[in-house]
């Protein structure tokens, strides 16, 4: 079996069969309306051949109630089918979109690294939507058409099995006709999902980069690039459409073909004596009743086809390793010291090629690491090591002397708190960024981490003061405003281990010293690692972590490596100059 590739067994028992109630009743009304629809051919015999003859006025009335009766049927079971199908093919996909971002969420760092937002967002709402198909009206039309074209069959035999073995010839040769497409459709459909995902990502890139666009008058080369996305999504869509195009006129000819020949053996029937009138009529009305069955399956057919093409990639989505594997992660911390060592450690994004190697260092509960080097140096991926954003390949990181890659990351990570150099801020006010971690906290526990931060040195001057909206990643405030919310936000979490990535790279000097002072206070009591560039942030660390091309070239206080006037002596002397 193909890779991620769904079976009809698969979507029965994941999708049909819990919703078993809903799908019966559903196929009851199908019954009972396709049923109620053949009441029209069949009455038709009896009106040429026995009411009209016959000059039979009160069988003209009774029959006309009879089909009046029938088409009321046919409208109110459509209507209760469609109704409660529908609704549940629709709650069905709003629980399988919560379900895959729910499972996207659960992934590492690394996977939203290699992939583009706007594509995951594509995954998520998108390759879901055909599954209305298989619990809404689709599956139980198909179902319904197959109950119709099998009844109206036994009827045509009835009439003229001659006739009738006539037809059949050209509709079988279309089912094969059919099978054939459908196979054929199936993986152009998921990559139709591929291709919708790449230029739903793109977009969503050049959306949120509009001022660098504009900033290097690029708005011409974002519009090719995004021609070229939309014409290969052309080009696909160019595909399916061919191989729909063929079906249909291959009903058309093949059908078309096959009520000729019934005009001309039903004429010659009737004027021989073995057909009467009626019967040509019922005949012709109940072909329509098998054929128009038989082109709606093969449409209905199409959607399940692009029903299981998005679900092959939902099931790719669905297969994949979350970053909590709770098989090896077991250990529960109830509450953390704080002390963290590392053993040897050593990680590499790219198989081969070492951005960190042999790192050993121990950080004591309440103390601050600094992490100080050039760009590139492996700065941010210790801190993502201590985060536990990415895990070693060699070497054992340690907390509280647990082996963090088997600790619980919920357990952990609550008692985490993060404070990076572009932090992102969502839309909405500034008390519901700095309530994020803790959506409970008291309006006491929010105002003391607004003061710790000197938010309301800012909020202050605002007419709707924490209320203030300020727009998607907090594009309606300056840099520092951000950072000091960002900064609110972990002091208002309270975490045990902390991680400062340029806490202050973002403020003016008069922000950056209020920051300081905050930051202090945050610090208190809590494992720090900071990653500054600015030296003269970090005077009062522990021990100052010198990292050159992934390894600790020096390790010391400030005081100890300015004496030592090595690597660091001269980066802050650098520094001091500039």
């Amino acid at each position: 079996m193909e890779k991620n590739k769904v079976t009809v067994i698969q979507a029965f028992k994941e999708f049909i069969w819990p919703r078993k109630g809903i799908v019966l009743v559903g196929l009851i009304l199908i019954v009972v309306s396709r049923l109620a629809s053949l009441v029209l051919p069949l009455k038709s015999k009896e009106l040429l051949d026995e009411i009209i003859p016959n000059q039979d006025m009160d069988g003209l009335i009774n029959m006309v109630l009879l089909v009046t009766g029938a088409i009321l049927i046919q409208a109110a079971t459509s209507f209760a089918l469609t109704k409660l199908l529908s609704v549940e093919a629709q709650l069905l996909i709003s629980k399988l979109r919560a379900k895959v971002q729910k499972k996207v969420l659960s992934f590492p760092i690394s996977y939203f690294d290699n992939n583009k937002s706007g594509a995951l967002v594509s995954r998520i709402m998108s390759d879901v939507e055909g599954v209305r198909n298989l619990v809404g009206t689709g599956l139980v039309q198909l179902f319904g058409g197959t109950v119709t074209a099998i009844i109206s069959l036994v009827l045509l035999i009835n009439i003229s099995g001659k006739m009738t073995l006539f037809v059949l010839t050209p509709v079988f040769l279309f089912a094969i006709i059919a099978l054939k497409a459908f196979g054929y459709l199936r993986p152009i459909f998921r990559k139709r999902g591929a291709i919708n995902s790449d230029v739903k990502g793109r977009l969503t890139e050049t959306l949120n980069g509009v001022r660098v666009i504009k900033g290097f008058n690029a708005e011409e080369q974002e519009n090719i690039s995004f021609e070229k996305g939309v014409d290969r999504l052309f080009q696909n869509v160019k595909k399916s459409l061919t191989a729909t195009a063929i079906m249909t006129s291959s009903s058309t000819f093949l059908l078309g073909i096959s009520s000729v020949g019934i005009m001309g053996m039903g004429g010659a029937m009737i004027i021989e004596g073995t057909l009467t009138t009626g019967d040509f009529l019922a005949f012709t009305l109940l072909l329509g009743f098998m054929i128009a069955p038989i082109i709606q399956m093969s449409n209905i057919g199409s959607q399940l086809t692009e029903a299981f093409a998005g679900l092959d990639r939902t099931e790719e989505i669905m297969n994949m390793q979350s970053e909590a594997n709770d098989e090896f992660r077991t250990i529960e911390l109830a509450k953390i010291v704080g002390n963290v060592e590392f053993k040897d450690v050593s990680f590499s994004y790219e198989k081969g090629i070492e951005v960190v190697r042999n790192i050993s260092f121990k950080a004591g509960k309440g103390s601050v690491t600094a992490l100080v080097g050039s760009s590139g140096s492996g700065k941010s991926t210790l801190a993502s090591l201590v985060a536990s954003f990415i895990n070693p390949d060699l070497g054992v990181i340690t907390i509280d002397g647990n082996d963090i890659s088997k600790v619980s990351l919920n357990s952990f990570r609550s008692q985490l708190g993060v404070v990076l150099q572009d932090d992102f801020l969502f839309e909405g006010t500034i008390r519901d960024n700095i309530l994020f971690p803790r959506p409970d906290a008291s309006e006491t526990q929010l105002l003391d981490a607004v003061n710790a931060a000197y938010v309301n040195e800012f909020t202050d001057r605002f007419d709707n003061g924490l209320d203030t909206l300020i727009g998607e990643r907090g594009v309606k405030l300056s840099g520092g405003q951000r950072q000091r919310i960002a900064i609110a936000r972990a002091v208002l979490a309270n975490p045990k281990i902390l991680i400062l990535d340029e806490a202050t790279s973002n403020l003016d000097a008069e922000s950056e010293a209020l920051i300081q002072k905050s930051l202090a206070e945050l610090m208190k009591g809590r494992t720090t690692f900071v990653i500054a560039h600015r030296l003269s942030t970090i005077r009062q660390a522990n021990q100052i972590l010198v990292i050159e091309k992934g390894e600790i070239v020096e390790k010391g206080t400030h005081t100890e490596l300015i004496e030592n006037q090595g690597r660091y002596f001269n980066l802050f002397t650098y520094q001091s100059r500039i």
